[in-house]
């Protein structure tokens, strides 16, 4: 059996490939991320994804289904209790979430809110649902002229604190949610995440920057990634993956600014001497169109991505081994602006591989953890099954 030097993982935040079989359990029936967005599209132009056998997991339009796939090919079920960004990668890295975490659709108690008030000496404005853009519209001014704290969450379990760095500084806003997750730890609130959104601009025309810090809570057990860098292994994390896993197992962070800039860095590590992981997520896809509910931004993106994908080829060596799957779906054209439970596509490609092989339906995304784990010969996780024998 081969052993990988180099393990390369690319998470496409969101891009489920159809409706799980428990759906309906999620209110999801008939969710089709990919699906939806070729329609909408006229057809995806993705023919590098197309080479490495896309659309032998299922067919999707305008991805042709070549004859001879490059890449293994298959999808994967999520086992966890959930359909979020934390529960979807924690499995991924062999762990199994069987206590979902709370969303809050009416807001946040007020006793929280008001604890919240009395540490950081702000006032709260919000507190609901909303969209991180609109949010901005309704209450940016208000904040800009107050100085009042602009809290809300989503279908996600994430209590997000927005505000101007121009009003708030950024060493104190992440010191405020450093106060929101410190009282949110607890059962009684079960937050997942709490999220630093600070934002820029004049009213009618903020922007969002790139300085979002998020503050998860630990995984409940040791991933995979714990277990490659104890034995020495690099664990390089790009984009959110640090946060998410709240730093646990990471050798190495590396922050980004967008999708391109998450390519870039992703490249960047494939340049370097390394023995282990590097590992990125590409967080626009689920927040800048899926939330949004933008099928033909959402497809742009994904075309603009398809395009990176021969700078990836061409510097894949003989021993690495590279893995595109995602956490969870968010089918743009579903109801509200909830994540969808879907199967996730997985494909995987050495250039040294001399067929293709279909990977069938995996009932758990631990799967890439445990292979990773066979692969590094590091302890296994608890759940997944490798499917390094079949590369």
């Amino acid at each position: 059996m081969k052993q990988f030097k180099r393990v390369f993982l690319i998470v496409m935040d969101s891009v489920g490939i159809g409706a799980a079989q428990d759906a309906r359990q999620f209110n999801d029936i008939g969710a089709d991320t990919l699906g939806h967005i070729a329609e909408k599209m006229g057809g995806l132009h993705m023919p590098n994804i197309a080479k490495l056998g896309l659309s032998h997991i299922r067919e999707i339009k305008g991805i042709e289904k070549v004859d001879q796939p490059l890449g293994h090919y298959g999808k994967m079920q999520e086992a966890s209790i959930g359909k979020d960004t934390m529960t979807g990668h924690w499995e991924i890295m062999g762990l199994n979430i069987e206590q979902p975490f709370r969303t809050f659709p009416d807001g946040f108690p007020p006793e929280l809110i008001e604890t919240l008030e009395n540490k950081t000496g702000r006032k709260v404005i919000g507190n609901k649902p909303a969209s991180g853009t609109g949010i901005l519209d309704e209450l940016g001014e208000h904040h800009y002229n107050t100085g009042d704290l602009i809290v809300y969450t989503s279908a996600d379990s994430v209590l997000q604190i927005a505000a101007h760095e121009e009003v708030v500084p950024l060493e104190e806003l992440y010191h405020i949610c450093e106060i929101a997750r410190d009282l949110t730890l607890n059962e009684k609130y079960m937050v997942g995440r709490v999220i630093a959104r600070p934002f820029i601009g004049q009213p009618g025309s903020w922007v969002r920057t790139a300085n979002r810090h998020d503050y998860a809570l630990k995984p409940f057990g040791r991933t995979v990634m714990n277990e490659l860098k104890d034995e020495g292994f690099s664990s390089i994390a790009i984009g959110k993956i640090s946060d998410i896993y709240d730093g646990e197992g990471v050798t190495n962070t590396v922050r980004t600014k967008s999708n391109m800039d998450g390519m870039d860095k992703f490249l960047q590590s494939m340049d370097m001497e390394f023995t282990g992981l590097s590992f990125v997520n590409l967080v626009d896809f689920d927040a800048n169109y899926g939330h949004r509910r933008d099928p033909i931004g959402y497809g742009k993106a994904l075309e603009e991505f398809d395009a990176r994908l021969p700078e990836v080829f061409e510097r894949l060596q003989e021993n690495d081994l590279l893995i595109i799957t995602a956490d969870h779906g968010n089918d743009p054209t579903h109801h509200g602006t909830d994540h969808t439970r879907e199967y996730v596509p997985l494909l995987v490609y050495c250039t040294s591989q001399k067929q293709s092989t279909d990977l069938g339906i995996r009932q758990t995304f631990a799967d890439i953890g445990a292979t990773i784990a066979e692969n590094f010969h590091v302890n296994m996780p608890q759940y997944g099954k490798s499917f390094l024998d079949k590369l």
